[in-house]
């Protein structure tokens, strides 16, 4: 069992700069990947990033690519999104959630190949 704790969420300027991030708690703690998700108001969830616990691939959503990064520290169970240049159309819940073995070729991108989800934090993006 995992569970996973978001926090570095709150409001910003548009053009302004926030870093997320996802600490993990378990005595065993080695998730095949582990994502970055969002939810806006009235939207449903959609993937941000990702990131392989080992061997450090990434995955971008093409609407923060170039202007987020992800990142994970092994040693402290804790992944990173650090977000640049935002806009209010990133205003959303901002979750992490780890996926415990390889599903398929997109997994890291499917909402329900993923098997634990923190409670998100909030950012919000003002004009």
């Amino acid at each position: 069992q995992a569970l996973l704790v978001e926090s570095g969420g709150g409001l910003v300027q548009a053009g302004g700069s926030l870093r997320l991030s996802c600490e993990a708690s378990g005595r065993t703690f080695s998730p095949y990947c582990m994502g970055w998700f969002r939810q806006a108001p009235g939207k449903e969830r959609e993937f941000v990033a990702a990131i392989r616990w080992t061997g450090g691939y990434i995955y971008y959503a093409d609407s923060v690519k170039g202007r987020s990064t992800i990142s994970r520290d092994n040693a402290k169970k804790t992944m990173y999104l650090q977000m640049n240049s935002l806009k209010p159309d990133d205003t959303a819940i901002y979750y992490c959630a780890a996926q415990l073995v390889a599903t398929g070729t997109y997994a890291y991108a499917r909402l329900n190949d993923y098997n634990y989800w923190g409670q998100g934090t909030q950012v919000t993006v003002s004009s």
